[in-house]
């Protein structure tokens, strides 16, 4: 099975798609961890990528795409993956059917007003790196429950950046919500639920392909 995983910032991408990987034995793509995984290993199209990086440039969609050829040949991608963070705008989109014949397209659906509230309210703990929400903090004093440590906001996770990020994705992800019911290859499952009954919203779609 071969996914790709839509959806706003702070819509749960990433705790949702560790779970259906886990759940279909997927490999898990995330476009930041392909980044820096061929960076790290020193592969042409790493130091390629480094290049733009170390420049403050975006990486361009070519080498993204090569990037993604080259990561979903590997072994553990036998078995299906689920790309998350990618595409991020219909030329990639177009790119990507290139090369891939996707099953689903899951697009995880959060009004914008709950975005901003889950995302304002998150906190990261300094010394393991463990997420939590305000909301749901049972330290009494607002360190971390795994450590100990110190919680604090990222600066992305401020208001002010969080509606520009939400901005952007309106602008330039959103269409792909269009893109793909077109194709007939979009699934919408709603993302403002409890974490649980979302990972079983999604598991029972997936289930039908």
């Amino acid at each position: 099975m071969k996914i790709v995983f839509l959806g706003p910032p702070g819509a749960g991408k990433g705790t949702q798609a560790e779970r259906i990987c886990e759940r279909f034995s997927l490999a898990h793509i995330s476009t930041g961890d392909m980044l820096r995984a061929a960076m790290k290993a020193g592969t042409e199209l790493g130091k390629q990528a480094k290049s733009f990086i170390e420049q403050g440039a975006l990486v361009p969609d070519s080498l993204i795409i090569d990037l993604v050829k080259e990561r979903v040949a590997q072994p553990d991608c036998s078995k299906g993956y689920l790309l998350d963070g990618f595409p991020r705008t219909v030329p990639q989109a177009d790119a990507l059917s290139a090369i891939v014949d996707l099953d689903a397209v899951i697009n995880l659906d959060v009004p914008s007003d709950r975005l901003a509230a889950r995302i304002t309210g998150r906190r990261v703990c300094r010394s393991c790196g463990a997420t939590y929400h305000i909301s749901t903090l049972s330290s009494p004093d607002g360190s971390c429950e795994k450590c100990g440590g110190e919680l604090y906001q990222r600066d992305d996770d401020k208001l002010e950046t969080i509606m520009n990020r939400l901005k952007v994705y309106e602008a330039q992800t959103k269409p792909l919500v269009d893109y793909y019911t077109e194709k007939g290859k979009l699934i919408t499952v709603n993302g403002d639920q409890e974490i649980d009954d979302v990972t079983a919203a999604l598991c029972a779609a997936l289930e039908q392909k």
